[in-house]
């Protein structure tokens, strides 16, 4: 990371958690000068430690906050193990090299250029394998795993909180989605041990698809989960963080070290990039992408049917709140609902909310929560017993996870908002929206691996834990 936190800035002087509004200044190599400074057309923040300016503050990736400066904005995050440079060492050294897409990536691309997601689909595929990629894979199948077991979850959840309360087993409602890295960093560092048991134990599509990769697809392929490099193209700079985590990393058995009872440790995703890294890719490679040609798909691990069309869901942030929604109210009450869902705008277009009523009476309440204001409310409301919704789709970014920080950015003279209504229409071409548990692709994953939803297996292999987290670097920031 180039750039970290200045001691007088403060969360409450953020407009949102993800917007990139102010710029951190403190370098870990020092000062930068203003001609140098990616972020020197942005207003600066004073710093009232002079001592910061001019000794580097050594932080990890365990110290950050996910706040709008060095991992969520665009311009500032440099992880050496997850950059556009390593990725192509890794590639240049004949590693065994696996790409995921992210379906939000590919509206990003797909808007950029004036063709459609699957064009860029296809279209990616000749490129990565051009450089020596051994296989692309899609993340709407991950997600729709990541779907079906959240569902899975809730139902569960909901039972035991229906129980009277020395029966409930400590389970409570509301049930807060976990597929937004910003949000889980936030909740972790921030919140602590009374917010985290609301969390769902779901994996996010990128660690879903992760463990696939290195769990099934190895062995399929007939490779050593430890010798492949596994990438995936996110929306996000906070997925680069997520990917870092100890929680997703796992050992295997090595026969080189048996005797010492040690094993090989595997990291799910070895490396993220950004849309706007594989942009810049492009630009590298010097390559006319709209004129490249289209190389049929991998089927192993892609979620796009013989016609051509991609399982999809409704909802650009992966779905969560529409998916548990109509599950819930079919297995709980009998209610099929057919069509679009009713959200209602409660407090700004960010904030949304739908419910299903039995009899004159509120059965299940859910919300669309997206951006850091909405979030504080809610999570406000929670600790104070005051939250009447079951379920919440919690994402950071303002717009959900098409507005991820990174995402290309606008053209000259096109607005941010109405770049997001673009990619809205356009994420949803050539997409069938299906039932995740009618994805044909998703059984098969349950078929030969998994078992059935909420299995010990899926538990094992697609649950993760949250951990309240003291962050080492803020001692050292007096005014934090």
């Amino acid at each position: 990371m180039s750039e970290k936190f200045s001691p007088t800035l403060r969360i409450g002087d953020l407009s949102d958690f993800i917007a990139p509004s102010q710029a951190c200044i403190v370098s870990l190599k020092g000062l930068k000068s203003s001609s140098s400074n990616p972020s020197a057309n942005k207003p600066e923040v004073s710093t009232s430690n002079q001592q910061l300016k001019t000794e580097p503050v050594k932080i990890s990736l365990k110290d950050c906050l996910a706040c709008s400066g060095c991992v969520t904005s665009a311009e500032t995050i440099m992880l050496e193990k997850q950059s556009l440079d390593e990725f192509l060492s890794n590639v240049n050294k004949g590693k065994p090299v696996i790409v995921s897409l992210s379906p939000q990536s590919r509206a990003s691309l797909a808007v950029h250029f004036g063709i459609s997601p699957l064009q860029v689909f296809k279209k990616l595929t000749t490129l990565f394998k051009s450089l020596g990629v051994k296989a692309v894979f899609d993340t709407s199948c991950s997600r729709d795993l990541a779907l079906i077991e959240t569902c899975n979850e809730f139902i569960a959840w909901y039972k035991k909180s229906q129980m009277n309360d020395d029966e409930r087993c400590n389970t409570s409602l509301p049930m807060l989605s976990s597929a937004c890295p910003g949000w889980i960093c936030y909740a972790e560092k921030q919140l602590g041990s009374y917010i985290l048991p609301y969390i769902s134990s779901v994996k996010s599509p990128q660690q879903t698809i992760g463990a696939i990769v290195k769990n099934l697809i190895c062995q399929q392929m007939d490779l050593r989960p430890d010798e492949v490099y596994h990438v995936t193209v996110m929306p996000c700079y906070d997925k680069k963080l997520e990917a870092s985590r100890d929680d997703f990393v796992f050992q295997v058995e090595s026969e080189a070290k048996a005797s010492e009872n040690e094993g090989i440790k595997i990291t799910e995703v070895d490396s993220v990039l950004t849309s706007g890294e594989v942009l810049e890719l492009i630009q590298l490679k010097g390559v006319d992408f709209k004129a490249l040609e289209e190389s049929p798909l991998d089927r192993m691990l892609t979620n796009v049917t013989e016609e051509g069309e991609l399982y999809g869901v409704c909802g650009s942030s992966g779905g969560y709140a529409e998916t548990v929604f109509r599950y819930a109210a079919k297995l709980l009450f009998g209610k099929e609902i057919k069509g679009p869902l009713d959200f209602r705008t409660i407090r700004n277009s960010d904030f949304r909310e739908v419910t299903l009523e039995v009899e004159g009476k509120t059965v299940l309440k859910f919300a669309l929560c997206y951006g850091f204001r909405n979030l504080q409310n809610i999570v406000r409301k929670i600790k104070i017993g005051k939250c009447d919704y079951h379920f919440l789709e919690i994402m950071a970014c303002p717009s959900g996870c098409l507005n991820g920080g990174g995402q290309i950015k606008p053209k000259p003279g096109q607005s941010a908002k109405d770049l997001i209504q673009l990619l809205e229409t356009v994420y949803m071409e050539n997409v069938l929206v299906a039932d995740p548990f009618s994805n044909p692709f998703v059984k098969r994953l349950y078929d030969e691996w998994l078992e059935q939803p909420g299995s010990e297996k899926a538990k094992r292999h697609m649950h993760t834990e949250y951990h309240p987290v003291v962050k080492s670097i803020t001692a050292q920031l007096h005014n934090w």
